[in-house]
């Protein structure tokens, strides 16, 4: 048994396959999504999606969006997704000594939420790069 999910990048259909669970990083906290839940329509924050079928596990890093819950099918439509072995690490790491280094600094005119958001999103892109041992290898992408 399980449900549909799909999950929508605006560049690829990242991922499309009948799981058990997906949790995701909801705008208030993480949120599980079982067969049979109730709908749901929420934002999303930057974060991992976390997806289960046939008791092995799926990691992947995304960015913002939101996720759709209906009775036969979940659906996450998101700026940005990723999974840890498609993650270049060292831009990513970049991007975060450049994004601390900007909130460091406070240039003038610095959108302090953007770069936040930066170093927030290359975080998050290293932790999931860092978590390849629990994608299972047998996992249907």
């Amino acid at each position: 048994m399980g449900f549909m999910l799909e999950i929508v990048t605006p560049d690829r259909n990242f991922f499309s396959d009948e799981v058990d669970m997906v949790i995701v990083r909801g705008i208030e906290g993480d949120l599980a999504v079982l067969e049979n839940r109730a709908p749901l329509l929420t934002p999303l924050a930057i974060g991992k999606v976390r997806i289960t079928k046939d008791e092995k596990k799926r990691v992947a890093a995304i960015v913002d969006g939101y996720i759709s819950v209906q009775k036969d099918k979940t659906t996450i439509i998101t700026d940005s997704a990723e999974w840890p072995e498609e993650i270049d690490i060292e831009r990513a790491e970049r991007a975060k000594i450049r994004a601390e280094k900007r909130i460091k600094e406070k240039p003038e005119g610095l959108d302090i939420v953007r770069a936040e958001n930066a170093l927030k999103r290359a975080l998050n892109r290293l932790e999931v790069a860092n978590i390849k041992k629990i994608n299972d290898e047998n996992f249907n992408q």
